[in-house]
């Protein structure tokens, strides 16, 4: 019998020493590979994202941070998940690992079986992605392109309406929101009932382009134009001729890129960077930022004269937050468009969860969150372990000292007592092990349970006890 192909994994860490005693760590279930410069780590990866499943990404590296490889890498959806490493266990450095795109965040020293558990747990969350990549691409392939809106709440109604409307017309539109609500879902759903539907669409991230290369990204440049430059290369508009072409983060384009842009939309052809010709181009823009627009003409960083070029027609979406009548149906969506055939459930409790939860990264984020989830679920049933503890925090209660406890009397005598029992048990498995640094012996004795079903009882509530432990481990 043939022995199941071992996950690739990635490790970018400067200190050569540490990487070797990682891969070691790894060896019994992944094969591993160790790159000490982050600039050669990020070609490798670029040349074929495919090639590892997981990365383990030091935060702190001489020649360029962690961080901000993490955001190189992000740019390309197609990246593995990425797992970050240091010794700061800061919780700001945390979140602002985790607000960056990275799977999970591990603080030196590694606790090996820890280390084992996320990568593994990553290594699922990559090929949930590669396979929701496949299908998005089949069903684009079969049916012009995009992704369903999801949503019966009234405020995406509304933006239901005015897609169907707007997808008849060829003006230009401005799609406004925060970070994560679908904005280029509905450029998507917008081009897909189009008349040009059957033409390419094309979308840029223009927050996500160097200065120095945005020209070259829109408008295309010509061979030896610049250094770097060995062939000559088309451009969005030309990519998206007959089409549509969405221009994300619209907000953050440079003044002088806007200049050149707003001559293109006027003139309908483009030049590309050193060459000599112009080329004559149809293509629909739509446009789309989350930061207010206006706010920028008044202050002089955005063109008042793009603004209403683009600004036709303006499309608010809804945060999910004002929406949460939409959660249950976005949640079922995810676990079918993730979870395979038939897809796991959401236990009560991981549901009060996510319900619980304000979502400040929207849509998007509620996608990942379902995606991790079935990565790091035990059977099939999500229950609130395996959910972040980002979201299990915002679902406990705070009690205050000496205050009553908190009673809905809009609940039936036994379903409050149920949640009463809930938030009780977790308030206090959290004390003990608190108390014991960890210790699951000790603390399974102190409170008159064995071994087994105290472990039994943190996996219900989502308690880690490494959490409370200070131990030893690699780095």
């Amino acid at each position: 019998m043939s022995e199941e192909p071992r996950a690739p994994v990635l490790i970018i860490d400067d200190d050569a020493e540490l990487a070797r005693a990682l891969g070691r760590v790894l060896s019994g279930q992944f094969s591993s590979t160790a790159i000490t410069d982050p600039f050669e780590a990020l070609a490798t990866v670029a040349a074929d994202p495919d090639q590892f499943d997981v990365i383990l990404l030091d935060v702190n590296m001489p020649k360029m941070s962690g961080l901000d490889v993490l955001a190189r890498l992000r740019e390309d959806a197609r990246s593995p998940a990425v797992i970050m490493l240091t010794a700061d266990n800061a919780a700001a450095t945390a979140a602002t690992a985790l607000r960056a795109g990275a799977f999970h965040y591990l603080t030196k020293p590694v606790r090996p079986l820890e280390l084992s558990a996320v990568v593994e747990a990553a290594a699922r969350f990559t090929e949930l992605s590669r396979r929701s990549r496949r299908l998005e691409k089949q069903v684009a392939e079969s049916t012009g392109g995009g992704v369903e809106l999801v949503g019966r709440a009234v405020e995406m109604r509304r933006v239901l309406a005015a897609v169907e409307k707007l997808a008849q017309t060829d003006v230009g539109i401005l799609v406004l929101g925060e970070s994560g609500t679908g904005k280029e879902v509905v450029a998507r759903s917008i081009h897909r009932a189009s008349p040009r539907r059957a033409k390419p669409f094309v979308a840029l991230n223009c927050g996500a382009i160097p200065e120095s290369l945005i020209d070259s990204e829109l408008f295309g440049h010509a061979k030896g134009a610049f250094t770097g430059a060995a062939t000559a290369r088309p451009g969005v508009f030309v990519e998206a001729d007959g089409g549509t072409l969405f221009l994300d983060e619209i907000g953050d384009m440079p003044l002088g890129v806007q200049a050149r842009l707003l001559r293109v939309l006027q003139d309908h052809e483009v030049r590309p960077v050193g060459g000599q010709g112009v080329r004559a181009i149809d293509v629909r823009v739509i446009a789309a930022t989350h930061v207010d627009l206006q706010h920028a003409v008044d202050e002089g960083r955005f063109r008042t004269d793009l603004y209403y070029r683009l600004n036709v027609v303006t499309l608010t979406l809804p945060a999910l937050r004002e929406r949460k009548d939409d959660l249950p149906l976005l949640a079922a969506h995810f676990l079918r468009k993730h979870g395979g055939d038939p897809p796991p459930r959401l236990s009560a409790a991981a549901f009060e969860a996510l319900v619980a939860y304000n979502w400040p990264g929207n849509v998007r984020e509620l996608e990942n969150t379902i995606m991790g989830a079935l990565a790091l679920r035990a059977g099939d049933t999500i229950e609130p372990s395996a959910l972040p503890a980002r979201i299990l925090e915002a679902a406990r209660p705070v009690a205050q000292p000496g205050a009553a406890p908190s009673i809905d009397t809009d609940q039936v005598l036994a379903e409050a007592k149920r949640r009463a029992m809930i938030d009780f048990e977790r308030a206090y498995l959290t004390r003990v092990l608190d108390q014991t640094k960890g210790n699951v012996a000790e603390a399974a004795r102190r409170t008159g349970v064995d071994r087994s079903n105290f472990r039994r009882l943190l996996h219900r509530h989502g308690i880690t006890a490494e959490d409370f432990r200070e131990t030893q481990g690699i780095g």
